[in-house]
């Protein structure tokens, strides 16, 4: 049976449609499509031959990178403060000379991730089609839910901090058969770039004719997993590069663990991702080998299960460099100066003397200040002992130095007021928060690349669900009041649906595309306090008064701003409420009259009510004009008849069932 968008994995004779190390962008000749048509389903593609030529790949690749693999490990020594290390290639010594570690690097790394915990992403699925607007909304329900579970939070802090240190974040979106008590859930963590390897070369990780990830496990571990290759999983395909750490780290016990993808094109034309975990020349699993995964692939949307989230991009690479390699040559230079300048001071600070050889002078009294007397042989005078005058450094090198810090800041677009700090002069708290969101203009830009990258993680994890999510599970929804919710959620929804049949009687299927928007979760303080001074000048000019409706809403058109759209349905509300109140005036004044023209009775002239003159809307007479006519009129309408009026009401209405004679001439 023919496929559509490769929903049926397995044709009805068993063979197979693909085959591995195929270029990405060829197709499959006539005749070697035929012999993979007549390949026997049972039999293994992947063996032997194939893991030693992938660790040969792989040996390639981890040489294209390793100039990377160098930067990354530096720029960690600059971010722990240890760059003195990473110059000289040891720690140095503060007794011979002072080293100091500024952290103005540090500190602008330490802002600019608190300007990505400000904005936390939250994904909104919208649909293509009406027909799946209900799993669209119930997607962007459970997405949050399903981030949550695995600690997202967490990992996307950690993902910043490697953004902003290395330049680029390496997120996974992969399946975890065994979490949910062996259900199987969506597992998103992040992966370090040391332990990740691609096609040198490539700009894009999606078109890389391979994808490694390599982790060192115990070998008692790997035995306990994989008790048939008990003895057998030892061995390292490469040598991972390491970081400098602390403690010391014993790897001796452990083997390198390799996680091989790699995309091949079946004759239809469509990719197809496989997926092969092997530790040395053993191997664990090829999903190319088992039937149920060779003509759909492990994940059956065909993209490596990583998303790379980058700072700047160089071309060349996927990757991209950070703050530590734009601002390492600043912080060098104001550690150098705040060295030569500690060194001078220590020098003016600490008194030293020159001394004849002829002085007979005691030198342990003369250096210990506790000693009152200091013993000296023969006449003192300062052509025998005399004091080194160190001569203090002039102010231009400080001067210098400080330029040094406004490079950094404005390297880094770390401004004071970036800070929670202000220039001379500024002192209102508005004033301070419009500068501050001035001068966010590039945590912006990086945040906004960071929802592009987290875009691709949320459709990644839709395609999980549709491919793995096929028994119902429960979510629990919290709603923006606290209160909550559950609902059941399964791929049913999203699922490859039957369309009809074509021309040849193949079946055609149609699947669910959605797109997906990332908004920010959370506001920073100062987001919030300039809403709040908005919403409060709105009030001022009287943008939420009923009557002025008509002519607020054409200024909110000109307008732009967060929950702009609220407001002027709130608006819209408002003048709605003041048009019915307004219509059922009218109805309530007509009623008035037609009770006045039926009993005689209840005019405004006669009504008993006195009126407040200081509300300067009743005139000398005691009638009332304009909206208190109509107010008036209304209550006089609820105001109960006397009973003398309402025995004249009753004589006065017409009695319909009584015969009248009058026509009948007498």
């Amino acid at each position: 049976m023919a496929v559509f968008f490769g929903r049926d994995t397995q044709k009805a004779d068993g063979r197979i449609n693909a085959v591995p190390g195929l270029a990405r962008d060829e197709g499959i000749a006539q005749d070697e499509a035929a012999m993979l048509l007549t390949r026997p389903a049972n039999q293994k593609l992947i063996g032997s031959e194939e893991i030693k030529k992938a660790t040969e790949i792989l040996t390639k690749y981890k040489d294209g990178k390793a100039n990377l693999e160098k930067r990354i490990v530096d720029d960690e020594l600059w971010w722990e403060l240890r760059h003195w290390e990473a110059i000289g290639g040891t720690q140095p010594d503060p007794q011979t000379s002072p080293k100091p570690t500024s952290a103005w690097l540090f500190n602008s790394i330490l802002n600019k991730h608190a300007d990505a915990m400000d904005n936390y992403p939250e994904p909104i699925v919208l649909p293509r089609e009406q027909s799946d607007e209900q799993s669209a909304k119930t997607l962007s329900e459970i997405l949050p839910v399903v981030l949550e579970s695995n600690g997202y939070d967490q990992t996307y802090s950690d993902g910043w901090w490697e953004k902003l240190k290395h330049g680029t974040a390496a997120y996974g979106v992969f399946w975890n058969s065994e979490k949910e008590n062996g259900l199987g859930d969506i597992d998103i963590r992040g992966i370090d770039l040391l332990k990740i390897f691609w096609e040198p070369g490539i700009t894009d990780i999606q078109k890389s004719r391979n994808l490694f990830i390599v982790e060192l496990v115990d070998d008692d571990l790997l035995d306990e997993q994989y008790p048939e290759h008990k003895g057998h999983l030892r061995g390292n395909a490469i040598e991972v590069k390491r970081y400098n750490y602390d403690d010391t780290v014993d790897v001796s016990g452990k083997s390198l663990v390799v996680d091989w993808y790699y995309k091949v094109k079946a004759p239809s034309g469509k990719t197809i991702l496989h997926y092969v975990k092997f530790v040395g020349d053993t191997l664990l699993f090829a999903s190319q080998n088992e039937p149920a995964y060779r003509d759909v692939g492990f994940y059956e949307h065909g993209l490596y299960p990583v998303v790379l989230d980058v700072m700047f991009p160089e071309k060349g690479t996927p990757v991209g460099f950070g703050y530590v390699a734009i601002c390492r040559d600043p912080q060098l230079y104001i550690d150098k100066l705040s060295a030569n300048i500690l060194e001078n001071a220590m020098m003016g600070t600490k008194r030293r003397y020159f001394a004849s050889t002829s002085t007979a002078i005691n030198k342990s009294q003369f250096l210990d200040w506790n000693e009152p007397i200091v013993d000296v042989e023969g006449e003192i005078s300062d052509a025998r002992l005399k004091e080194i005058v160190s001569n203090p450094l002039d102010s231009i090198y400080v001067n210098v130095l400080q330029m040094k810090i406004e490079e950094m800041k404005d390297t880094s677009a770390n401004r004071d007021v970036n800070s929670g700090g202000s220039t001379s002069g500024v002192t209102a708290a508005s004033a301070i928060a419009a500068l501050q969101e001035a001068g966010n203009k590039a945590s912006r830009d990086m945040i906004a690349t960071s929802y592009r990258a987290h875009v691709q993680i949320g459709k990644l994890c839709t395609e999980l669900m549709r491919q793995f999510y096929d028994e119902t599970r429960s979510f629990r929804i919290t709603g923006e009041m606290g209160e909550y919710r559950f609902i059941d959620f399964n791929n049913a929804a999203i699922q490859d649906q039957q369309i009809g049949v074509d021309s040849a009687g193949n079946m055609l299927y149609r699947r669910p595309v959605f797109d997906l928007k990332i908004v920010a979760q959370k506001k920073n303080p100062f987001s919030r306090m300039e809403q709040n001074e908005r919403a409060k000048e709105l009030y001022g000019l009287g943008f939420f008064n009923p009557e002025r409706a008509q002519e607020a809403l054409p200024a909110l058109e000109m307008m732009d701003f967060e929950g702009i759209d609220k407001v002027r349905e709130q608006i819209s509300q408002g003048q709605t409420l003041l048009n019915i109140c307004q219509q059922m005036q009218a109805q309530m004044a007509e009623m008035a009259a037609m009770i006045q023209a039926l009993t005689g009775m209840g005019t405004v002239k006669d009504a008993p009510e006195k009126r407040s003159t200081s509300s300067g809307r009743a005139d000398a007479s005691g009638t009332s004009t304009g909206k208190d006519t109509v107010a008036a009129q209304a209550m006089q309408a609820h105001t109960p008849m006397t009973d003398y009026g309402a025995r004249l009401a009753k004589r006065s209405s017409p009695n319909m069932d009584f015969a009248s004679d009058a026509a009948n001439p007498r």
